[in-house]
């Protein structure tokens, strides 16, 4: 408990602060953890990162996550989206010219891993270009449900959420995670209403709830691929968290979802 409280307050200021400084110190920074994050996931696989189709995909996710790459090459809103395709269009390609085997059905899993990981950072890059209190709106929520969850799950959890593809979890925990983030929202509302969307505060609460629901979905996900490919963690960069995706596979969820909302 010690080592992942000491964790998360060093990564936690590391975040905020790049939060901060934004522009292209942010977006690069998001470039970084999109990087990790896809080498996490063919880690995962149990397969080679550093391959034609590994560095590509992990490029292609890149490019969705930093906007400003094609905002250099003058390619408008839909930038991020082309480039992505020429990189995926670049590894339909080599099935073509390949003497090894190589086939649609070994894009699929990089093609997939890209799109998920790109999309979920890209939407972190766009928020963070919005507004810097709606962005942490949005990260408070998640680790607040994320701790709630926790605390209220370890003290007071009896009945499993989804054993099969998360055997720790419980509803008494998913309940306390959802107040939590609600709680949170609530603070953030009193001290932070004039930075945040202009909606009714109790539609701001519900919307809280709901992106509280959606985070623990984002974080069962992620549960499933570790258990489909049998590992624990989907890293070790983050001493007693885990890896990248372990801290951002509910925000990978949440975000675009805000986005989606017109709350970004």
């Amino acid at each position: 408990m010690k080592q992942r409280i000491i964790t998360g307050v060093v990564a936690g200021a590391i975040f905020i602060a790049f939060l901060v400084l934004g522009g292209y110190f942010f977006q690069l920074f998001v470039g970084l953890l999109t990087f990790v994050a896809m080498s996490e996931m063919f880690k995962m696989k149990g397969t080679k990162f550093l391959t034609f189709e590994g560095i590509l995909s992990a490029i292609a996710a890149m490019v969705l996550s930093m906007p400003f790459v094609s905002n250099l090459l003058n390619m408008g809103s839909n930038g991020p989206f082309m480039l992505f395709a020429f990189f995926i269009f670049a590894m339909l390609a080599a099935t073509v010219f390949s003497k090894d085997g190589y086939n649609i059905e070994n894009i699929a899993f990089p093609f997939l891993s890209a799109f998920y990981i790109g999309i979920g950072f890209q939407s972190l890059s766009f928020a963070r270009s919005a507004d810097t209190i709606t962005v942490l709106f949005a990260v408070f929520i998640v680790w607040a449900g994320d701790t709630g969850a926790y605390f209220v799950g370890r003290s007071f959890g009896k009945h499993k959420l989804l054993p099969a593809v998360s055997p720790h979890k419980t509803i008494e925990g998913s309940i306390g995670g959802v107040a939590s983030a609600v709680l949170v929202s609530a603070i953030m509302l009193f001290f932070f209403r004039s930075s945040l969307p202009s909606l009714p505060i109790w539609e701001l609460l519900l919307l809280s709830a709901l992106f509280s629901c959606v985070a623990q979905l984002g974080d069962l996900v992620e549960s499933s691929i570790k258990r489909h490919f049998a590992v624990k963690d989907s890293g070790k960069i983050l001493p007693g968290h885990g890896g990248i995706l372990d801290r951002f596979d509910s925000m990978i969820f949440v975000l675009p979802l805000m986005h989606l909302l017109g709350l970004l």
